[in-house]
């Protein structure tokens, strides 16, 4: 809305100035003098429009890349304590009910952040976690629960460069609502004996 009062302010001045030369060039034939500085004038007026809406452009586009930059670097934390978490209950003799918490906890943060393929993939991970946890360890499931990981991985990596070469798939808000609550309640089912 600023950028479009600035480009309608810059667009009155100019046609008023055009008016006013025409009529100044008309009365001022004999003082040329005058007629350059209507034309200092209306150039100062038009440049410091047009000033002010690259500037604000500016200001807006510094914004949203900071604002980028934050939630890349909260996307990056968030995945680098799922990570830490699957390292750390892998390498446990048995791993506690606080691990697990830790895990539900960590759903929720990758609810905010992740994108939709990632949560996909999560939950295929929560579901091969719920399977190869029932003995309180990963300790025999290394490879089924390496096999999930590196393919949650892949998705992570993807979501962080941007650079997904599959087919680009298309989400509904339901089907995002969906899949986080899936997440959610997968990630409470976990159960150790």
């Amino acid at each position: 809305m600023k950028q479009f009062s600035y480009l309608l302010l810059t667009l009155l001045t100019v046609i008023s100035g055009y008016a006013y030369l025409r009529y100044a060039y008309k009365v001022t034939d004999s003082t040329p003098f005058t007629q350059e500085i209507v034309l200092i004038i209306l150039g100062t007026i038009a440049t410091v429009f047009i000033t002010a809406l690259l500037l604000n452009k500016q200001t807006e586009v510094e914004i949203g890349k900071e604002q980028s930059i934050k939630f890349l670097e909260l996307k990056t934390k968030t995945y680098e304590r799922l990570l830490d978490l699957m390292e750390e209950m892998s390498v446990k003799e048995s791993f506690s009910d606080e691990s697990i918490t830790k895990l539900q906890f960590i759903t929720h943060r990758l609810a905010i952040v992740a994108s939709p393929e990632v949560l996909r993939e999560y939950n295929h991970f929560l579901g091969t976690i719920s399977q190869i946890s029932k003995d309180g360890s990963f300790e025999d499931d290394t490879k089924v629960l390496g096999a999930a990981l590196g393919k949650l991985t892949i998705e992570i990596r993807f979501d962080l460069l941007r650079e997904n070469t599959q087919e680009k798939k298309s989400y509904t808000l339901e089907q995002i609502k969906h899949m986080i609550t899936d997440n959610s309640t997968d990630s409470s089912s976990i159960n150790i004996n």
